[in-house]
């Protein structure tokens, strides 16, 4: 039987549901390689709390501002380099005030397998001896943060120049990881966060922080397009759930 009151009430709910499902809206984000696991997570949670749908582009930060560059069609830019994001900035690419130091990293020196035994890092390193005739896996080292980061902390221990002919290059962090978690290079120098992420390696050492440029990720809205959802998820990554996935994987985070 037909009942005028439910229909009416029926009619009511389309109205105010309607609005929500017009707001939810498709975030592109473009981030450091390094933060695959925590993003995986935070993306879940942000999907799950809002409605929208986050789109995640991962890889070297310089590969990501280059395209960024080329007009690609991003949001949210996340970068494990504050060169490269004064880079998109500099190019009037990102929104005035929207960018905020996000996070921070320690960068390590990873062996393969799981009973490697620990070194000291320092200029007595003998890090060649160590490789033997292996290879030392690392990022780009005059592009992806990373390598810059390895490099120059090789380059003031005084210990590139004996190693330089052995370093295997990757396109980013996580391609170099995959080389020593294979065993393909007995070393490499990953961020600590990829390093935990990844069962089969060991951290045989840490790169003390005065060796190489603090490791600052910073975040921003970028200029192409503007709409209330990148705000939105900025604010998310600001909040104590992405502060508790960021931690889980290791990273200091720097957002208030």
């Amino acid at each position: 039987m037909f009942n005028p009151v439910l229909s009416r009430i029926a009619a009511l709910a389309c109205v105010v549901a309607a609005p929500a499902t017009a707001m939810a809206e498709e975030i592109t984000v473009f981030a450091a390689a390094s933060m695959t696991n925590a993003l995986a997570e935070i993306e879940t949670n942000f999907e799950a709390a809002t409605g929208h749908d986050l789109v995640v582009s991962l890889a070297g930060s310089s590969a990501l501002a280059r395209q960024i560059q080329q007009g690609a069609p991003a949001d949210i830019f996340i970068s494990a380099s504050t060169d490269w994001m004064d880079t998109v900035e500099a190019d009037g690419l990102i929104e005035e005030g929207s960018r905020f130091d996000l996070l921070g990293n320690t960068i390590v020196l990873v062996a393969f397998g799981t009973e490697a035994a620990p070194v000291e890092i320092g200029p007595d390193l003998d890090l060649a001896g160590l490789l033997g005739d292996g290879r030392l896996a690392m990022a780009l080292v005059d592009s992806v943060p990373a390598g810059v980061y390895g490099k120059a902390a090789l380059e003031s221990l005084g210990l590139w120049d004996d190693v330089e002919a052995q370093v295997a290059q990757a396109d980013n962090v996580r391609a170099a990881l995959a080389f020593v978690a294979t065993g393909e290079a007995p070393f490499g120098i990953v961020y600590a966060t990829d390093a935990a992420a990844e069962d089969n390696v060991t951290i045989v050492g840490t790169f003390p922080a005065d060796t190489h440029p603090p490791i600052v990720y910073p975040a921003a809205d970028l200029a192409n397009r503007d709409f209330p959802a990148e705000a939105e998820f900025l604010e998310y990554l600001r909040g104590p759930e992405a502060r508790a996935a960021f931690e889980r994987q290791g990273f200091t985070v720097l957002a208030e």
